[in-house]
């Protein structure tokens, strides 16, 4: 999927894609662990897989990553990041998605404490420690991708 200049940004900022997040995925290095990581979820919606690895760090990068068809990224939330000590980051964060598969059909919720290293000039995702909560919400409840519709008038109808 390629956004186009008028569309929001994936990653919940209210700013368009290419004054967000895309200005990242055309090689401008992101300047906080908060702007690589929201550039991250961003490229996962956009299934971006070549940005995925080439902002990984390299000693903890997998060789490739497989695109995930049935994974539909709803939505981001940024619980918390500290601002960097040194060279590193942390930046705590929730994202909803809807999985169409098998194993993971659904909504869920992924939490993830992600860590961020900089050296040569920008910075690395290095690793994370998550979560996967499958979630139960009802037709009424708020939709998960932030719309602020109920569920069943949004992505639920």
């Amino acid at each position: 999927m390629t956004p186009t200049m008028e569309q929001s940004c994936p990653c919940g900022s209210q700013l368009t894609h290419d004054k967000c997040c895309g200005r990242y995925h055309h090689g401008e290095p992101a300047p906080t662990p908060e702007a690589l990581m929201r550039s991250r979820y961003a490229a996962f919606v956009l299934g971006l897989h070549d940005y995925l690895l080439a902002t990984w760090h390299p000693t903890t990068r997998p060789v490739e990553l497989a695109p995930d068809p049935e994974t539909e990224w709803k939505s981001l939330a940024i619980i918390g990041a500290e601002p960097p000590l040194e060279n590193t980051g942390y930046v705590h964060f929730n994202a909803y998605f809807y999985g169409r598969g098998r194993e993971q059909k659904g909504w869920h919720l992924l939490a993830e404490v992600s860590r961020f290293v900089k050296e040569q000039q920008r910075w690395w995702y290095i690793d994370g420690s998550p979560t996967l909560t499958c979630l139960k919400p009802g037709r009424n409840d708020p939709c998960l991708c932030g719309s602020g519709r109920k569920l069943k008038r949004c992505c639920g109808g």
